[in-house]
């Protein structure tokens, strides 16, 4: 499975100081926005892939001494433990002041990603250094804007998700998912509008799922 996300905006490189435990997380207002900016796009991807709409629509039991998830058929299908399975997803994933998550690429799934990204910049291409900090902590920030947030901190100055957001699609439980990445960097020609500034960048990320027959494994993501 493949697909492309689309971001447009700044990008600012990953604040490096180390920080206390109980200190907020650097940059975490700019991640969030990042988060946001996905949300939708992930939200779609599971409303219009056949597949994932396929299985959105299932209802799952999860079995009180396995804590196996299976299909609900049958007269199973009107059992009161029945739940749809975005429900299931979000449930598992609570996180952030009882937030709740529905990463596409989790811990529990048995799979992975690798990422493509076209890294469009007002610089000249290549390099990994450029004028607003280096592109390996600029992809850091992205990283952490793709995963799902741990910690109430993590969501910077938005304090909390929005009613519409409930749940929260991300693209990945933990970045350590991500098992290779690739950057092409380029120039971005597009004039600067009066609201931006030279960390405006777009990206391209494509999508590719590791491992793929796993995803659908028993027809539930997880």
């Amino acid at each position: 499975m493949e697909f492309r996300l689309i971001y447009e905006g700044s990008l600012p490189a990953e604040k490096c100081e180390k920080r206390p435990a109980d200190e907020p997380v650097g940059r975490a207002t700019d991640k969030h926005r990042i988060r946001k900016h996905f949300q939708p796009q992930l939200r779609e991807l599971c409303q219009q892939h056949p597949d994932l709409r396929e299985q959105a629509k299932l209802r799952v039991i999860r079995q009180p001494a396995t804590g196996r998830i299976i299909v609900a058929e049958g007269l199973q299908y009107g059992n009161p433990d029945a739940k749809p399975w975005l429900e299931v997803i979000a449930s598992d994933h609570i996180a952030c002041n009882g937030n709740r998550f529905v990463p596409l690429i989790s811990l529990a799934g048995g799979f992975t990603c690798a990422l493509n990204i076209l890294f469009l910049r007002r610089d000249n291409p290549g390099g990994l250094i450029d004028n607003r900090g280096d592109i390996d902590n600029r992809i850091k920030v992205l990283f952490d804007g793709l995963k799902m947030p741990k910690q109430l901190a993590e969501l910077g100055d938005y304090a909390q998700i929005d009613a519409d957001e409930d749940p929260f699609y991300c693209l990945l439980e933990e970045d350590s998912l991500v098992t290779s990445v690739t950057v092409t960097t380029d120039r971005l020609i597009v004039p600067l509008k009066p609201n931006q500034d030279d960390s405006h960048v777009m990206l391209i990320v494509h999508v590719t799922m590791v491992n793929p027959s796993a995803i659908f494994a028993g027809n539930r993501l997880v």
